[in-house]
């Protein structure tokens, strides 16, 4: 089966990506598929535990006293962080199910691109969660204008480190291939 494509729905999930690195990286088709799963649970490893820090603290803070001081904006900007936050968790966690319901089924190039696309949606639903969680706890230790202002710089970070600094590389490297040509 070296150099071909592995049993996944053409139509659905269009592998000529996959194909041209098995290409020129000197693998079949699904050697780059295993490095991708390899990969993507290395990445979900590490959203994982922060996530899970986030999720927990928002979740206790339900239960604690001064929770019971939070109204309008504060209970609002809570809200915002525990669902943007559950969200990610979702569909963070989405693969692990997605796998195990398509296993020894020959779908990993489905199982690589669905899980591609999860992880990148729940990455962009932390950087609201973050954000939001920054901004409560700021506001409730020092004031709106502190909180404001540190929750816009955690946003802009992650915004920039996490998507614009990738896709600047992106298109840089986009740009050189089609220059090489």
């Amino acid at each position: 089966m070296t150099g071909t494509l592995p049993s996944a729905p053409p139509e659905r999930f269009d592998l000529p990506q996959a194909l041209r690195t098995a290409e020129s990286r000197g693998e079949t088709v699904d050697q780059v598929l295993d490095r991708n799963v390899a990969e993507l649970l290395q990445e979900l490893r590490v959203a994982f535990t922060g996530i899970q820090i986030l999720f927990a603290f928002l979740l206790g803070l339900a239960f604690t006293q001064r929770f019971q001081e939070l109204h309008g904006f504060d209970l609002a900007v809570y809200l915002v962080a525990l669902i943007s936050t559950a969200l990610a968790t979702m569909l963070l966690i989405a693969p692990v199910s997605f796998h195990r319901l398509v296993f020894r089924r020959r779908l990993k190039a489905a199982l690589v691109i669905v899980s591609d696309r999860l992880l990148r949606v729940g990455l962009a639903m932390l950087v609201p969660a973050i954000s939001s969680a920054v901004l409560l706890i700021v506001d409730v230790a020092l004031n709106r204008w502190a909180a404001v202002a540190c929750a816009s710089a955690t946003a802009l970070v992650g915004l920039v480190t996490w998507y614009a600094l990738p896709l600047a590389v992106r298109r840089t490297a986009r740009q050189d291939a089609t220059d090489e040509e």
